[in-house]
């Protein structure tokens, strides 16, 4: 097996060992009365100096000779270890006493506990206060029993470096000790190790599994201890569980084999929309939609070598590519919402950089809005009254607080994830009567808003809020609100993530309260709450404006919606006409009465009745058909009217005949042909209704 040494670099001073006079009075004045210790520590310090004079090439040997393992035989329970292994007391030493960096598989692989000896670390330079007062902060937090993962951390790092200040630890050790355990984790030596170190009982399980547990723990323990000095003020970078927000774009955009005059225009237009207005995620989306036009593009027109060479008929082949693909996953073309994805950055790409000028580009955009796919208007997607009230009472049931709190805020204020997420510890106060007001942060309009809040909301927030100040996290910058923000959702230091306050919180209410589907996934999402808020605003007659203030719509239209579903005019229509079985007449109305009709066009009458009154009665012609182009109401097949209309069919009669005298008088044939036509169809109505066809007092126009 192939393993790694440490070569020492030629610009690196040459190591040395501390004389045996030093090290003897260290340990002298370190273990004074116990002089087994003294003796043994000396021993292992002349055996290890003889064996190793040069230091070099100590640290030029590969590190399982340095840990005193054979890379084919692994130490056996209860071995002893050899000269080098017994000698870390001693290395220990002159690593911090001497600033001398050891490498990472050797703390990795070694145990240092011994550095937090009272009595061990004054002489080595390790401050104690230090590791206590990150101890308090980091139970302050939350941590519980995390002394050990601090200290773990804390004792590589300065050993790593050479250096025992640990207020020397800055946010580029971090980052350059994590690095270098993915890369020590990645070697083959790794395996062994980790074998050699495990419990005996875990010694026949897969050396893989071992090395990636491993790995996982000392991330997460350095993660830790970034937490707690931002926590302290001693690093000023914000930790992140993952990469962070905003660099990930940064990938590579193309393949390399692509020529640089295709993709630089790109490039230089993605940074500028991440430098100026646009959200980090936008432009990520953006850089996303890129890669897979500029990928078919050199699939397809190798022979383009600059992205101005790219015509109108390029750019329909991609049109039409993107609506006859079929997604590889799912076995479906793509949807009407991901080809507008795809195809909305380059609309905005082409027309800003022609009206810039760039002489890289096409001189003149190449797509339209028209060439946008129309997406359908949806209709908000409301929680019943009958499930909202089981999935409410499944949310006072959940145990944690955070999770209850969520879904609370989600039911009573219909803010959306992120907003709730990002609330500040100031977010709560009151109206001059006492009845709690919330203030939601920028979001996605980039507009705070206060709304008023129902108290058992407030109830949970406030627990919430009293915990964050206990906890006294660190104010972090929020990229929205374009300032440092103490948040709410904190849990030992770190703020809490989307999949634990929402959606696990809604797997288990929806599992209690029954609201799940055959395959046990749950039936509400936790946009549905705000969609619920909205309507039931509708329903209970608040106005547009209001509901736009509450929901922080951008447009009335949006806010519209609402209203439309809730008008209890439509309902009044619907209910006194439609659902009491009146009588009704017109070419649709056999469709109607038979139910032959379709559930949408069905859903689209209920909610659209009293809005498709004509002169005569209602034209049943959905949305999904357009607009009517004709004015032939009379005979079209979506026709349909009523009882109550009956005095305007005969008002309308009565003129029809004044017409078609008039027509007579002026000689016009085809005209009183026309108007006797529209008088037999109107009278038709009339009978089918069992109305008089004479006009009666209240008939007018």
């Amino acid at each position: 097996m192939t393993v790694t040494a440490l070569a020492p670099t030629p610009d690196s001073p040459r190591r040395r060992h501390a004389s045996r006079e030093e090290y003897a009075a260290w340990v002298r004045a370190t273990f004074a009365g116990s002089r087994g210790t003294i003796s043994t520590r000396l021993w292992f310090y002349d055996r290890f100096v003889k064996l190793w004079p040069d230091l070099d090439e100590w640290f030029a040997a590969p590190l399982l000779t340095r840990l005193d393992l054979d890379a084919d035989t692994p130490p056996e329970p209860g071995k002893r270890y050899g000269p080098s292994h017994e000698a870390g007391s001693y290395l220990a030493y002159l690593s911090l006493t001497h600033r001398l960096p050891m490498d990472a598989g050797w703390v990795l692989a070694r145990n240092f506990d011994s550095l937090f000896n009272p009595r061990v670390a004054p002489g080595l330079g390790m401050d104690l206060d230090a590791v206590d007062a990150l101890d308090r902060r980091q139970r302050q937090l939350g941590y519980r029993n995390g002394r050990t993962a601090l200290t773990w951390a804390i004792a590589r790092l300065v050993l790593w470096k050479g250096d025992p200040e640990i207020g020397a630890v800055g946010y580029e050790d971090l980052t350059a000790f994590a690095d270098e355990i993915r890369r020590w984790c990645a070697l083959p030596e790794a395996r062994i190790v980790r074998t050699a170190h495990v419990h005996r009982t875990r010694r026949n399980h897969d050396p893989s599994v071992l090395v990636t547990e491993f790995e996982k723990a000392c991330l997460t323990r350095l993660h830790v201890l970034h937490v707690l000095l931002f926590n302290t003020g001693r690093i000023a970078q914000t930790p992140f569980r993952g990469p962070r927000t905003g660099e990930v774009w940064r990938e590579e955009l193309t393949p390399p084999d692509l020529p640089t005059p295709l993709t630089a225009p790109v490039d230089r237009w993605l940074s500028g929309r991440l430098q100026s207005t646009d959200r980090a995620t936008s432009v990520r989306h953006a850089r996303d939609a890129f890669r897979y036009f500029l990928r078919w593009l050199a699939k397809t027109h190798p022979e383009l070598a600059c992205l101005d060479e790219l015509t109108r008929t390029h750019v329909e082949g991609f049109l039409a590519h993107l609506h006859e693909h079929v997604n590889e996953r799912t076995g479906r073309p793509l949807s009407a919402r991901t080809r507008y994805t795809y195809i909305s950055p380059l609309l905005q790409f082409f027309r800003e950089t022609s009206q810039w000028g760039w002489s890289d580009v096409p001189a003149r955009p190449l797509l339209g809005r028209s060439d946008m796919p129309k997406l359908p208007m949806r209709l908000p997607r409301f929680i019943p009254r009958d499930e909202l009230d089981r999935l409410m009472e499944a949310v006072e049931e959940l145990t944690d607080p955070h999770q209850r709190a969520a879904m609370l805020l989600l039911r009573w204020s219909g803010a959306r994830r992120g907003e709730i997420m990002r609330l500040a510890i100031d977010c709560l106060d009151a109206y001059p009567d006492g009845y709690p007001r919330l203030r939601i942060p920028v979001g996605k309009t980039y507009t705070e808003r206060m709304i008023p809040l129902h108290p058992q909301a407030a109830d949970a927030l406030r627990v919430l809020i009293d915990a964050a100040k206990d906890g006294n996290a660190a104010a972090r910058h929020d990229a929205w609100a374009q300032q440092a923000v103490r948040y709410v959702f904190m849990r030992r230091g770190m703020p809490m993530g989307k999949h634990f306050l929402f959606k696990d919180a809604l797997e288990i209410a929806c599992t209690k309260a029954g609201l799940v589907d055959g395959d046990g996934r749950p039936t509400v999402t936790a946009h549905r709450f705000r969609h619920t808020v909205g309507t039931q605003l509708a329903e209970g007659g608040a106005q547009i404006q209001t509901i736009m203030a509450i929901l922080g719509h951008r447009n009335a239209q949006m806010s519209a919606t609402y209203s439309h579903i809730s008008d209890p005019v439509l309902k009044e229509q619907y209910e006194r006409v439609i659902a009491a079985g009146g009588r009704i007449a017109g070419p649709a109305a056999q469709t109607l009465l038979s139910l032959t009709i379709g559930e949408d066009t069905l859903d689209w009458l209920k909610t659209n009745f009293f809005k498709s009154e004509l002169e005569l009665g209602h034209c049943l012609r959905a949305p999904a058909e357009g607009p009517c182009e004709c004015d032939l109401y009379l005979r079209c097949s979506k026709f349909l009217t009523t009882s109550e209309y009956a005095p305007r069919p005969r008002a309308r009669l009565a003129r029809e005949r004044q017409l078609a005298q008039d027509a007579v008088e002026r000689g016009w044939p085809r005209e009183v042909e026309r108007h006797h036509a529209i008088a037999d169809r109107i009278r038709g109505l009339l009978t089918d209704l069992d109305e008089s066809t004479e006009p009666g007092p209240d008939d007018h126009c």
